[in-house]
C-alpha cells in the first residue's frame, strides 16, 4: 500500500514523498494517519539529522518518518494482535517505546511509522510495549495532543510531599490544598489548569500568575473562576507586573501559609526564585520548563529545604500510564488540549513548519496529513479565504467554539480542504 509521508535523510533534510509499505507482516498492524502535532523535538531531530539520538546513522540512504505526536485510525490488524485491536479503532502512540533499552522511537527511527505520514505500519514492538493506545472519544485532534497532555498529567503525579518524622513519599500533589502556576497562562499552562481543576485530584486553591493582561484574560475565559468553582477549586488570576512585591501578595493569597504545590511554566530564574519563596512547609516546587541553555541555574533557599522540608522536582514528558489517563479524561471530555492549538495546516507545510518552528509565534501546530493547503493562525483564518474558501466557515466555526480548534471545525476541514495528491 502507498503511502506519503515526510522522511527526514540529514540535517534540515525533510522531503515530502509518496512510497510502498512493505507487506503487513503478522505481527504488524497497518494505520492510517489522520493528525500529527508538531513537536520542538522534531525541529531538533531536523536540524541534528543521523547526530540526534533517536535518529539512526544510515538515514541518508534509508530515511525515516518524523513525527511522533499523531493520532489516526486502525485499517488492518495482524493475526498476531487480533485478539487485541480492530479495525477502525481510534489511536495514539506512546513514542518513548524503551524497547529492549533502545531509544528506537516512532518519529525519528523507524522507516514504516511516524506521524507525517498518511499510511503507517506498525511493528510488533509498539504493542510489545503496550505503546499503543485506543482512543474512545471523539475525532482525531484530542488523541494527538495526549501525548503533550501527558507531560502535563506526569509532572502533578511527579510532585511529592512527606510527613513530619516519616520519610515516606507521598505522591502527587496536595489534594484540597493550595496550589500555584507561574507564568501559566500560555497554551501549556492552560492545559495544566484545566487538569487541576477538571482531573482526578484537586486542589482547593489555585493561582495561576502571568506578566501579560491579555493573556490573563483570555486564560480567565477559557477557564473561568465561576466555573472552577463549581469543581470545587478556587481559581484566582494574577498579574504580578504591577504588584510591588509579588512574593507578599502570593503568599497573602494563602493566609501567608504559603503553597504546597508550585509549577513554573517559564526558565527565567526570578520565576523559579519567587516559586521557591512562596512555598509552604513541605511543598513541592516542578521546574517545568525546560530551558535550552545548558547552563540554567537560579537561587534555591536551602535553609528551608534543611528546616522547612521544601522539595524540589523537575519532570520531561509523560509515561504511558499518563497517557492513558489523558486519553481516558479528553475521551469522556473532562479535559479538553484545545487551547494548546494556535495553527492547523496540511502535510505540504510540514517540513517549512518544522524546520522554523522557533521561528513561529503561538503553541501548537495541527497538521492534518491528508490536506494540502498552508499553516494558518486560528486568529487569522480570514486572511486566507480569498485561495482557500473553507477557511472561511471554519473561522465563522472556531468563533463559536471561544476561538478554539474544536471537532466541529476538525470534521468540515475533513470533509472541505484539499486533498494532496502527490504532485
Amino acid at each position: 500500500m502507498k503511502t506519503t509521508a515526510l522522511r527526514i535523510y540529514g540535517k534540515s533534510d525533510l522531503r515530502l514523498e509518496t512510497f510502498d509499505l512493505p507487506a503487513m507482516a503478522d505481527d504488524e498492524i497497518l494505520a492510517e494517519v489522520i493528525t500529527n502535532s508538531v513537536c520542538m523535538s522534531c525541529h531538533k531531530a531536523a536540524l541534528q539529522g543521523s547526530d540526534h539520538k533517536r535518529v539512526p546513522k544510515d538515514v541518508a540512504t534509508h530515511p525515516t518518518i518524523i513525527g511522533h505526536e499523531f493520532s489516526g485510525r486502525l485499517l488492518d490488524v495482524g493475526k498476531k494482535w487480533a485478539g487485541q485491536f480492530k479495525a477502525g479503532q481510534k489511536f495514539s502512540i506512546q513514542p518513548a517505546l524503551g524497547y529492549k533499552g533502545s531509544l528506537d522511537a516512532p518519529g525519528y527511527s523507524f522507516r514504516t511509522i511516524g506521524g507525517m505520514a498518511t499510511r503507517v505500519l506498525i511493528p510488533s514492538c509498539v504493542m510489545e510495549m503496550n505503546c499503543l493506545l485506543p482512543f474512545e472519544g471523539e475525532g482525531f485532534f484530542k488523541a494527538s495532543l495526549s501525548e503533550p497532555m501527558s507531560c502535563i498529567v506526569g509532572s502533578a503525579h511527579a510532585q511529592y510531599h512527606t510527613r513530619m518524622g516519616n520519610y515516606t513519599h507521598l505522591m502527587g500533589i496536595v489534594e484540597n490544598g493550595d496550589c500555584a502556576i507561574l507564568a501559566g497562562a500560555g497554551p501549556m499552562g492552560l492545559g495544566c489548569i484545566d487538569y487541576l481543576c477538571h482531573g482526578p485530584r484537586k486542589p482547593r486553591r489555585l493561582v495561576v500568575t502571568d506578566i501579560d493582561d491579555r493573556r490573563i484574560t483570555r486564560a480567565a475565559q477559557l477557564f473561568s473562576p465561576e466555573t472552577a468553582r463549581q469543581s470545587g477549586v478556587e481559581l484566582v488570576y494574577l498579574n504580578t507586573t504591577g504588584v510591588a512585591n509579588p512574593v507578599e501578595a502570593l503568599r497573602a493569597l494563602t493566609g501567608g501559609k504559603g503553597y504546597d504545590d508550585v509549577f513554573v511554566f517559564a526558565p527565567v530564574a526570578p520565576v523559579v526564585e519567587q516559586g521557591d519563596a512562596i512555598l509552604a512547609r513541605n511543598g513541592c516546587l516542578n521546574f517545568f520548563a525546560g530551558p535550552t541553555k545548558t547552563d540554567f541555574s537560579a537561587k534555591f533557599n536551602f535553609y528551608n529545604v534543611h528546616y522547612a522540608e521544601t522539595h524540589l522536582v523537575g519532570t520531561s514528558g509523560g509515561n504511558t500510564d499518563d497517557m492513558r489517563e489523558s486519553l481516558d479524561l479528553m475521551s469522556r471530555n473532562l479535559i479538553n488540549p484545545a487551547a494548546m492549538i494556535t495553527h492547523i495546516g496540511g502535510i505540504t507545510c510540514a517540513a517549512e513548519t518544522i524546520l522554523k518552528l522557533p521561528e513561529i509565534p503561538g503553541a501548537k501546530k495541527l497538521v492534518y496529513t491528508h490536506c494540502d493547503f498552508p499553516l494558518m493562525a486560528l486568529d487569522r483564518l480570514d486572511e486566507f479565504v480569498s485561495r482557500y474558501p473553507f477557511a472561511g466557515e471554519l473561522a465563522k466555526i472556531c468563533a463559536r467554539h471561544n476561538g478554539l480548534w474544536n471537532l466541529e471545525a476538525e470534521n468540515y476541514l475533513i470533509k472541505q480542504a484539499p486533498v494532496y495528491t502527490g504532485k
